[in-house]
């Protein structure tokens, strides 16, 4: 509020409640009104001096540049998840980024107003950006030893971070096409039923029991299963049918007229 009385640019916004970071960033993006949109973490490990670096670095043509905490001061407990985190979500999402996590990024207007963030997807904003086509860019940053406030993150944070990584890689592969994931998956464990109820079926021909065998079972039970996930992924194709298959497949970059 100090600042704000001191300078009417400096603008703020006050939760009634803490909603989380991605809600944060949420309602900054909305009311934000600048071309080029900056955010880092309130912490002050990042160099605010480094701003004008990603500036540049979007003038090369990108529309997101995320910073990369290359010599990262932050202990172990941090820094060894975060880099398996970052590796793990590289290898899932095809986006050869080495922090997805880092605070500091800049944006061009047009991403900011593209992308719904909810839960703990703000970890995720360059794989989201990347999906609806915009160009994503990295550069090294300087990162300083925290001197205020205690960090929040923990085992717990962890598992939500792992959980929306698995939201985020079927938004962006499967959201539209389900059948794909659920078909596939569903075809291979009805087949592996029925390879193993076949060999059942030359048993029971050769003239021996078969009756009362657990793996009989199991072969019945992966052909059920088979078919319901495959009937999960059909009527997943029909909701997304029934909705149409346009909404948010596409994101326009400009219009010439």
């Amino acid at each position: 509020e100090r600042l704000h009385a001191a300078d009417k640019d400096i603008k703020g916004i006050q939760f009634r409640k803490n909603s989380g970071k991605a809600a944060a960033l949420s309602a900054g993006f909305k009311y934000a009104q600048g071309k080029v949109i900056i955010t880092m973490d309130a912490d002050l490990q990042d160099d605010s001096g480094e701003i004008s670096k990603f500036i540049k670095k979007l003038d090369e043509g990108y529309d997101l540049v995320s910073g990369w905490r290359f010599e990262r001061q932050d202990p172990i407990s941090k820094t060894l998840p975060s880099k398996i985190f970052n590796y793990l979500t590289s290898r899932l999402t095809r986006i050869r980024i080495h922090d997805f996590n880092c605070g500091f990024k800049a944006y061009r207007q047009g991403v900011i107003k593209d992308i719904e963030l909810y839960g703990e997807l703000h970890r995720y904003i360059p794989v989201l950006a990347h999906w609806k086509g915009y160009k994503v860019g990295e550069m090294k940053v300087k990162h300083h030893p925290r001197a205020h406030g205690k960090s929040k993150y923990g085992m717990v944070r962890l598992f939500r971070g792992f959980t929306d990584l698995l939201t985020v890689t079927f938004l962006t592969r499967y959201m539209k096409k389900p059948l794909h994931l659920f078909g596939a998956v569903g075809l291979l464990l009805f087949l592996l039923g029925l390879i193993v109820n076949v060999y059942f079926v030359v048993l029971w021909f050769l003239g021996q029991g078969i009756w009362g065998r657990p793996l009989l079972l199991l072969g019945v039970l992966l052909m059920l299963i088979g078919f319901q996930v495959i009937s999960t992924g059909l009527i997943g194709e029909i909701i997304v049918s029934s909705r149409g298959r346009t909404d948010d497949e596409y994101s326009i970059k400009r219009f010439l007229e």
